[in-house]
């Protein structure tokens, strides 16, 4: 007689009011995959409503040795035991798993899984984040040394000069150079000066940075107070002199990462910039405003910067040429169109990548460099043949796109090189002062009467309209250091003298009451005769001498 059934009968028998409320309970939980809320485990904590996974200690000490995970969910098992159910075959092994003898006093465990489910992971504790410590830049440029007299001489509406506010002597345009007492080498200690548009920036041998002028734009890198409730800019011409921009003032220097020192500083019409020792730049003023001083990041590793009216060029330590600024003339050397125009705000490489640039300088709108092969290049605007090429005077606004070789100046070994409006000075290595492009306000520093046909260029009128050729400037030798104003020229000799020459309107040569001086002069009044003169700049038009000191040469 065949064994009854248990599963059968035990599946039709009426399950205990306990086991049907487990029951119950369970459902949710057996349908619902994974761990099941905190409202459910506190409040319905049964056996049935585990969460799946490993079962319990005593749950799987009810199961037989040698018990298999079912193969299908089967539901609850029956309430009372039954006699085993015969295999139906020997050869195959029921796959269903035995009832436990005594299912009725214990609660069935939940079916089990083929592979028990990984425990979850225990969200890794994230480590604090330690700042790696900034690597230490190398040093590049050693910043000078040597403190300075400063003479000042030319326009002084605006302050300028930096000789103060009050008496008249001090707000009035200065003829012929006059020592600046409010940067007394032994109490300051300026160790140079560089001279924009309309205002200067100056470095102190305790790396201070000083400016002083119009600062409508933020030139000057600092906040500077109003003359008086009603002025609305520095060009108001019956006000006093702003005392805030006519005294030489500190930038802040908590816009810089402490420690940082200073190497040089640059000007522009309204811009002002400084390199560190690591060869880091920074600026401010136009370019878009920017009123204090700012980080430029494209640049590193730079050695030198030179200023043009609204651009500028930066040499890095490889011998690398970079330019950013106004474009207009062509004066970065790469075509900044339509949607790209803020991109002549970002320095950019100039074409000269396969050589290595030893000095580069800037005019008004044109730009000049010099490489180690003995090659100088020009490019930017060249109507007055500046850029030292010759160009088609038919054209209305005559430019030089790319750095193109300047013939007259090849194997010339160029120590300094600088531009006017529409003019160039070059100095060489042994001393000689090289001039060219427009002469018309005497610029050039050169008896015209005296060149060849060959080097100048004649309008119609028989008027020379500029020196197309580098040439010798006479009566300078030995010169070691030049500067370029809009219209004016002047140059440092090894003997500590200067020579000024140009248009004079408002005695921007240091020369007296003369309109232009139209060869190069000796610069002779008492506050420099027999001073040793070692560096000059030219602005707008005014002019700043750095002289050594008598007691520092004793």
């Amino acid at each position: 007689m065949p064994p009854k059934k248990a599963s059968t009968a035990a599946a039709k028998r009426k399950p205990s009011s306990a086991i049907e409320k487990s029951k119950k309970d369970s459902k949710p939980a057996a349908k619902k995959r994974g761990r099941p809320s905190k409202a459910t485990t506190a409040n319905d904590a049964k056996p049935a409503a585990k969460p799946r996974g490993r079962p319990s200690k005593a749950t799987t000490a009810k199961l037989t040795k040698d018990a298999k995970p079912a193969a299908k969910p089967r539901g609850r098992p029956p309430g009372k035991a039954t006699k085993k159910a015969a295999p139906k075959s020997a050869a195959k092994p029921s796959s269903k798993r035995k009832a436990s003898d005594d299912v009725d006093d214990s609660p069935a465990p939940k079916r089990a899984k083929k592979e028990p489910a990984a425990p979850r992971k225990t969200a890794a504790v994230k480590k604090a984040v330690v700042p790696k410590p900034k690597k230490e830049l190398p040093h590049i440029n050693d910043p000078p040394t040597q403190v300075l007299d400063v003479y000042v001489f030319g326009e002084n509406s605006a302050g300028e000069l930096g000789i103060g506010t009050g008496t008249e002597q001090e707000v009035s345009n200065v003829k012929r150079p006059r020592l600046n007492r409010r940067l007394a080498a032994n109490e300051v200690g300026v160790v140079q000066i560089a001279a924009g548009g309309m205002h200067c920036v100056a470095l102190t041998r305790d790396n201070k940075i000083l400016t002083w002028g119009v600062n409508d734009q933020g030139a000057l890198g600092r906040k500077t107070e109003k003359a008086n409730a009603n002025a609305d800019d520095s060009d108001d011409e019956d006000l006093v002199l702003n005392a805030s921009e006519a005294e030489p003032r500190e930038v802040d220097l908590s816009y810089f990462p402490e420690g940082t020192k200073f190497s040089h500083v640059v000007a522009a019409d309204s811009t002002s910039f400084v390199v560190t020792t690591t060869g880091l730049v920074y600026g401010w003023g136009t370019f878009r405003t920017q009123p204090t001083p700012v980080l430029i990041p494209e640049l590193k590793d730079i050695t030198t910067l030179s200023a043009g009216t609204n651009h500028i060029l930066a040499l890095n330590t490889k011998g690398k040429v970079f330019a950013w600024g106004a474009a207009e003339q062509n004066q970065l050397a790469r075509q900044i169109k339509g949607r790209n125009v803020t991109q002549s705000l970002v320095p950019g490489q100039v074409g000269l990548s396969r050589k290595k640039i030893l000095t580069i300088g800037c005019g008004d709108y044109h730009c000049l460099a010099a490489d180690d092969k003995g090659n100088v290049f020009g490019w930017g605007l060249n109507g007055f043949a500046q850029c030292g090429i010759e160009s088609d005077q038919d054209e209305a606004s005559p430019t030089i796109s790319k750095p193109t070789i300047i013939e007259g100046l090849e194997g010339k070994a160029i120590k300094q090189i600088v531009g006017g409006a529409h003019h160039s000075i070059a100095v060489t290595t042994d001393g000689k002062v090289l001039v060219w492009g427009s002469c018309q306000n005497n610029q050039s520093g050169v008896d015209l009467s005296t060149l060849p046909e060959d080097t100048i260029y004649k309008e119609d009128n028989g008027r020379i309209r500029y020196i197309s050729k580098p040439t010798v400037l006479p009566g300078v030798e030995g010169g070691v250091a030049i500067a370029a104003g809009p219209d004016n020229g002047a140059a440092i000799t090894s003997d500590g003298k200067a020579y000024t020459w140009g248009f004079n309107a408002n005695y921007q040569t240091g020369q007296g009451p003369v309109p232009d001086v139209p060869v190069a002069t000796l610069v002779d009044n008492t506050a420099v005769r027999g001073k040793n003169l070692v560096s000059v700049g030219l602005g707008g038009q005014f002019g700043v001498l750095g002289g050594i000191p008598a007691a520092a040469e004793e």
